[in-house]
C-alpha cells in the first residue's frame, strides 16, 4: 500500500463547457479517490482529491488529458498532507 495524499489541482484552458467536471469525477471513481471538483469563476476548474499517491498521479495523468472536447493548456498541482474527511467523489457548486 502506498502513501497516502492530498491533491490540490486548478485546470486551465477550455475546461468549462466541455463535461470537465464529470469527467473528472468519472476518472476519480474509477481510481478510487475522494474529493470533489468545481468551476470557478475565472474558467477554470478546481479539484481537491485525497487517495494512495499512485492512484492520484494516475488521476492526474487524466486530468491533463482531459475529455474530447477540451483543452488542457496547464494543471498547477499542489500536494498537501492526507485529511481522510471525503466519503466520495463530488461535483460541487458551480464556484
Amino acid at each position: 500500500m502506498s502513501e497516502k495524499a492530498r491533491l490540490h489541482a486548478v485546470i486551465t484552458g477550455r475546461v468549462q463547457g466541455v463535461a470537465y467536471r464529470y469527467f473528472a469525477q468519472r476518472h476519480a471513481q474509477a481510481c478510487g479517490v475522494t474529493g470533489w471538483v468545481r468551476n470557478l469563476f475565472d474558467g477554470r476548474v478546481e479539484i481537491l482529491a485525497e487517495g494512495e499517491r499512485e492512484r492520484l498521479d494516475l488521476f492526474l495523468t487524466r486530468l491533463r488529458e482531459g475529455p474530447r472536447m477540451a483543452a488542457v493548456d496547464a494543471v498547477d498541482v499542489r500536494w498537501d498532507a492526507y485529511s481522510g474527511e471525503f466519503a466520495g467523489f463530488e461535483i460541487t457548486g458551480l464556484w
